[in-house]
């Protein structure tokens, strides 16, 4: 029996593809990720080559916090986002020298008149067992992706308003 250990959400933003390549690759546009109710107290670092590492302390609440981020796999600017998601001091925890044993994801930008259609596509690696992957799953990963790129969706919204 096959399981399914990936999942893709996508999203219609009323924003081009550079403003939207933007918020996902430039340091001073990536507020959008974090948790608004508790903001990072270390600052974020990011590299944008492949093989540059994107570093960002993420703060759940007064008891969870973590760094993560990920390893840029393939850029495309304007078009095309990949990286393997986690740290190696963080969470999702990865290997620098195993890249393919940490969840991977994909970030396709679709320009049409202005409007991106921004898909998101998650992968968790294949030696993950079904229990482990089950495991994810549980955890909450599609919700937390989900909330996570509709703060993007809210920002950029927003400051098309602004415009």
């Amino acid at each position: 029996m096959t399981f399914r250990r990936d999942f893709t959400l996508s999203w219609t933003l009323d924003a081009p593809a550079p403003d939207v390549f933007r918020a996902w690759t430039d340091p001073d546009h990536l507020g959008w990720y974090y948790n608004p109710t508790f903001p990072p107290t270390e600052p974020l670092e990011l590299d944008l080559r492949v093989g540059g590492v994107w570093r960002q302390h993420m703060v759940i609440d007064d008891e969870t916090d973590f760094m993560t981020g990920g390893v840029y796999r393939e850029i495309v600017p304007n078009e095309k986002l990949v990286f393997v998601w986690g740290a190696t001091d963080g969470w999702p925890r990865i290997d620098l020298d195993d890249l393919d044993s940490g969840p991977q994801v994909t970030v396709v930008l679709d320009e049409t008149d202005g409007r991106t259609v921004m898909t998101v596509h998650v992968e968790l690696p294949a030696d993950l067992s079904e229990d482990e992957v089950q495991g994810w799953f549980s955890m909450g990963i599609r919700d937390g992706w989900q909330d996570t790129v509709d703060r993007l969706a809210s920002a950029l919204a927003a400051a098309s308003t602004a415009r």
